[in-house]
């Protein structure tokens, strides 16, 4: 499995506001954007706001389900220092942006953040 990263779908609606997106995904949209190889090697999935994330909570349960969070492929050796990783039955993930960009730029050989 290659790693996953979860992210909502630009453009919901939280209650009267909206549109809306989620500012924490930015930076990694950025870093995607940036570094295209990177869609080739992890998967990107955009889900909807609305809580229960079904995606999520049936890779890393209804307790994670807070977004971005990237789950890491079962093979994956972590190479970069400073991630958190986290677990949840079996399955590793990131939930932390800082962490999830540090984490795709060593594992990935992309160029980290200044």
């Amino acid at each position: 499995m290659k790693d996953k990263l979860f992210m909502l779908r630009p453009g919901f609606f939280s209650g009267s506001e909206g549109p809306l997106y989620c500012s924490d995904a930015v930076a990694i949209e950025g870093m995607l954007s940036f570094f295209p190889q990177l869609r080739s090697a992890i998967e990107v999935e955009y889900i909807d706001a609305p809580r229960p994330r079904k995606a999520i909570v049936e890779v890393i349960g209804e307790e994670n389900q807070s977004t971005p969070v990237l789950v890491l492929g079962d093979a994956q050796v972590v190479k970069g220092p400073g991630v958190t990783v986290k677990e949840h039955a079996g399955k590793r993930f990131i939930n932390a942006p800082d962490d999830i960009r540090r984490y795709l730029s060593s594992q990935y050989g992309v160029a980290g953040a200044s």
